[in-house]
């Protein structure tokens, strides 16, 4: 469960909106007697406040003990001798409910809402291209090859609730936000933090297209996933029931697959299996599967795993030409499980492709 410490902030580092990074003096589990160690500890200021040096601080650090590499961090989860001002804003939708840190945020579709008459009465998503990925990692990939096929499509990015669950967690979406790539982010289900708050992917979805004037939409979980080795055990499995979503609102589905040529665990290879499980198993709706043609055995590999989808879904080949320069273009630095374009690039290209693809259909 949680791990709770004390420590005292000793350092402000560089931050970023509504985020900020400290270096923290922690006490020893053993009621301080064992001394202090310092570590980075990450408090979101919607939630707990702005630390500042000198300040206690109450800290869980169970995934920083776990050495889990997304949560490399010890999280504030209160500033207790400087609490933060109420905030009287509207909003009725509870996120992370029933948890201590249950936060309350206006929802895009509830009735306190300017949108609420909007998205009441829409039915679909008029034909938009919907990008699914497994991994928040392909989000700049997939908005590299949209903006190579189409400079000025408003692009958005609807999140899930299988990683991280604050939007303020995702250095991607900041920058690309930032740049003007990305017209902004709803966060969905128990993911919060976003330009617009909703209920469900199929509200996110909505809410993306006709409040944000969304051209294209990725739907992506936030920074961070879980894994468990087996089949059905991974959060990724949600790309199934967006590929369903997507289509029961109009949209055109368009699964990108999770592909590596570095991963060392063999169920990651070429095709992850969880690409082959959530589009081959869970998504009940036909979407179009970008293949992309990657080149010498590790292509031939990809589209022979990927012909297994074939039944279900229309496979759509997709050449990578010049896409790994327009993710160099990026502003950001892309990185999948550690691995950088050096390490990986068929992770990022095959992401690009799925892009390129959506690109095409507008």
């Amino acid at each position: 469960m949680i791990r709770w410490r004390r420590g005292e902030v000793r350092q402000i580092l560089p931050s970023w909106p509504g985020v900020v990074l400290c270096v923290v003096a922690v006490e020893s589990a053993d009621d301080g007697a064992g001394g202090t160690a310092t570590c980075r500890a990450l408090a979101y200021t919607d939630l707990v406040g702005s630390p500042e040096v000198g300040d206690t601080v109450l800290l869980n650090t169970g995934a920083l003990d776990l050495g889990l590499g997304t949560g490399g961090y010890a999280l504030v989860v209160a500033v207790p001798d400087r609490l933060p001002a109420d905030r009287e804003e509207p909003g009725h939708l509870v996120k992370a409910r029933y948890t201590p840190l249950q936060a309350t945020v206006l929802g895009a579709d509830e009735q306190e809402s300017p949108y609420h008459g909007v998205l009441r009465s829409a039915e679909g998503v008029d034909g938009m291209p919907v990008v699914v990925a497994d991994l928040h990692s392909a989000l700049p990939a997939v908005v590299a090859g949209v903006r190579a096929g189409r400079p000025g499509a408003r692009i958005v990015n609807v999140m899930l609730d299988g990683g991280a669950l604050p939007a303020a967690f995702s250095r991607l979406v900041d920058t690309l936000r930032g740049e003007g790539l990305l017209a902004g982010c709803v966060t969905t289900g128990q993911s919060f933090g976003g330009d617009l708050e909703a209920v469900t992917v199929h509200s996110g979805l909505l809410a993306a297209r006709h409040v944000m004037g969304a051209d294209v939409a990725v739907v992506c979980q936030g920074p961070g996933n879980l894994g468990t080795g087996t089949p059905w055990g991974f959060s990724g499995v949600s790309c199934g029931e967006a590929v369903n979503a997507a289509a029961v609102l109009g949209g055109r589905p368009v699964a990108s697959l999770r592909v590596s040529e570095a991963d060392a665990r063999e169920r990651h290879r070429g095709v992850s299996h969880h690409s082959l499980t959530a589009y081959g198993r869970v998504a009940l709706a036909r979407a179009q599967v970008v293949v992309p043609l990657l080149p010498g055995v590790l292509g031939e590999r990809v589209r022979a795993q990927a012909g297994a989808l074939g039944d279900r879904h229309e496979l759509v080949d997709v050449g990578v030409d010049g896409l790994e320069e327009a993710v160099r273009a990026l502003p950001v630095k892309v990185s999948t499980m550690g691995r950088g374009l050096e390490e990986d690039r068929a992770a990022f290209l095959s992401a690009a492709a799925a892009g390129r693809h959506a690109a095409g259909l507008l």
